[in-house]
């Protein structure tokens, strides 16, 4: 009887950090009625199975637009919600995967070639680590370092195109990889908080690969999608093409931006804009009756105050149509705009806000559907939302090894030496 994979994610947000903790068999299987991307007719999922044995919840503290500004206070949530978790499953957890997120993270596309090491049996294992070491070999300035270099695609010889190089003959291999960077203050910062915290940080991974494991679909991969997922306090941004990652941004607002242009216009505390945009807030004024007052309570021991919903309507859609407007930007500046047939994949909790698809839809001109996780196993009254598609993605990411990314070796001694552990990604990231 195959023994049980563990994997645990944490995903650091603006508005909550939540824990989760998974198992697996090691033999694999169907992931037929386990987790994976809401299933709908025409859209398979290729998710590894897993059942959610541990939940932990809390408020984040500490946490700015992605990044820590008090230590004590974030080290303190970490650890409430990892209580959470090792109450709920009943294991001690001693290392997790850690979201990662903020606009200090950049990226590019690279290229690196080698030589195939022993033509006459094919490409192998170490010839796709030296290709992605070459890859990698580009300049970065001492106050960051790499957290994924991600393998798009290969060519051998002359052969273009190639998915999985493995066992192909041929006497060169190129390599193009998506690289992406963080501010290594920044990622010190949330391991202090993790080691506070009193567990290991195994891997960190970018907020928008991570959602993308949990909602997006191999087709939508295929065909060209831009996944958007709307957080607290930034929006992820990544476009997949051709089955992998080209580029990815993070941009500097949130759903938390809503919230505060909703507090500033109408003169309302932050907690009440932030209940009235869950409960009434709608994104298209167009949708919402002229005349519909709402009475909430003011500052302190002001009076009532009214508002009009269509107001409120207003005010949303203006920030919702500069999200937009930004996110339309980005598809220009990646070289992708009219690409990407299967338009945009909304995730995050700020995806839900009502008409927020419509405006997208207006403002960029393409597809937009709003995804959330779905063929949930375990623990999972509350998680199929989409606020909580990184913490799941986080957890199917580490089950089966997503994609190639430096070692935990050059990580912990902060060099920029090389080294990759390719563990199951070529069994499972890369077609036949």
């Amino acid at each position: 009887m195959a023994e049980p994979k563990t994997v645990v994610g944490i995903d650091i947000g603006d508005t909550k950090i939540v824990t989760l903790v998974g198992e697996a068999s090691a033999d694999g299987g169907s992931s037929d009625g386990a987790f994976g991307g809401t299933r709908e007719v025409g859209r398979e999922a290729s998710m590894q199975v897993f059942e959610v044995t541990g939940v932990g919840i809390v408020p984040s503290r500490g946490v700015k637009r992605g990044q820590i500004i008090n230590v004590t206070e974030a080290t303190a949530a970490i650890r409430e919600s990892l209580d959470g978790a090792q109450r709920s499953s009943g294991v001690k957890i001693a290392h997790a995967i850690f979201s990662i997120d903020g606009n200090h993270i950049l990226s590019q596309n690279s290229h690196g070639a080698v030589a195939i090491g022993r033509g006459d049996q094919g490409v192998s294992l170490d010839d796709i680590s030296r290709g992605l070491e070459a890859a990698q070999a580009i300049t970065v300035p001492n106050n960051r370092e790499i957290i994924h270099v991600i393998p798009c695609n290969f060519k051998v010889d002359d052969q273009e195109g190639v998915r999985n190089p493995v066992g192909m003959l041929g006497y060169r291999l190129e390599v193009q990889a998506h690289v992406v960077t963080a501010m290594t203050t920044s990622v010190q910062n949330l391991l202090k908080c993790a080691h506070g915290a009193g567990v290991e940080v195994s891997e960190f991974v970018l907020t928008s690969l991570a959602s993308s494991e949990a909602v997006l679909t191999p087709t939508e991969k295929e065909m060209g999608v831009m996944l958007v997922d709307i957080g607290g306090g930034t929006t992820n941004i990544a476009v997949f093409t051709d089955g992998a990652a080209w580029h990815t941004k993070v941009i500097d607002v949130g759903a938390g931006h809503f919230t505060s242009d909703l507090a500033m216009v109408l003169r309302l505390p932050m907690e009440t804009a932030e209940r009235l945009k869950i409960t009434y807030g709608h994104a298209n004024p167009d949708e919402v009756p002229l005349d519909h007052p709402l009475t909430v309570s003011g500052f302190g021991d002001e009076p009532n105050v009214t508002i009009q919903r269509h107001e409120m309507a207003e005010v949303l859609h203006a920030r919702a149509a500069e999200l937009f407007d930004l996110v339309g930007q980005e598809v220009k500046r990646s070289g992708y705009d009219g690409l990407l047939p299967a338009g945009i994949v909304l995730t995050g909790g700020g995806g839900q806000l009502a008409g927020l698809r419509e405006v997208a839809r207006d403002v960029t001109q393409l597809p937009v559907r709003l995804a959330k996780p779905g063929n949930l196993k375990g623990l999972v009254d509350s998680l199929g939302s989409p606020a909580y598609s990184t913490a799941l993605g986080l957890v199917n990411w580490g089950m089966h090894g997503v994609m190639a990314r430096p070692s935990k070796r050059r990580r912990a001694s902060g060099g920029n030496g090389f080294g990759f552990d390719l563990g199951g990604w070529l069994r499972n990231l890369l077609p036949g």
